[in-house]
């Protein structure tokens, strides 16, 4: 949240500098100084720095993604909801991309049904 509202006080003095000049018409987190998309040349080549400079040099960008609905399925979202936070046209495919049970989900799973067991026990 730190980063975020830091990222929010540099874009206001942006939208200041720029005044009319400023073009942000899909109200964008990241910006370049005038209110427009970032160059993907530029994301990749400080996403490729950073994930370098904290030993994991050789993750991709996709894995931000990835990481994402895993960790989403994971927390218990339902599948519909990622598939369209994913944009993706089926949840099929969201579950034949992302739905791989982890240990964490094999962990919750056997947990619930401990829980029922001991419900009806």
């Amino acid at each position: 949240m730190d980063a975020l509202a830091k990222q929010k006080a540099w874009q206001d003095g942006c939208i200041r500098k720029a005044g009319s000049a400023w073009e942000d018409e899909w109200n964008l987190v990241f910006t370049n100084e005038l209110g427009r998309h970032l160059c993907h040349e530029t994301v990749y080549r400080n996403f490729k720095r950073i994930v370098k400079s904290i030993g994991i040099g050789n993750t991709r960008f996709h894995d931000l993604r990835h990481t994402y609905a895993v960790v989403s399925l994971e927390s218990g979202d339902d599948i519909k909801t990622v598939q369209e936070q994913l944009g993706h046209a089926t949840a099929g495919f969201t579950l034949d991309n992302y739905g791989h049970v982890s240990k964490l989900m094999k962990q919750r799973s056997a947990a619930n049904m401990q829980r029922f067991i001991n419900k009806v026990s």
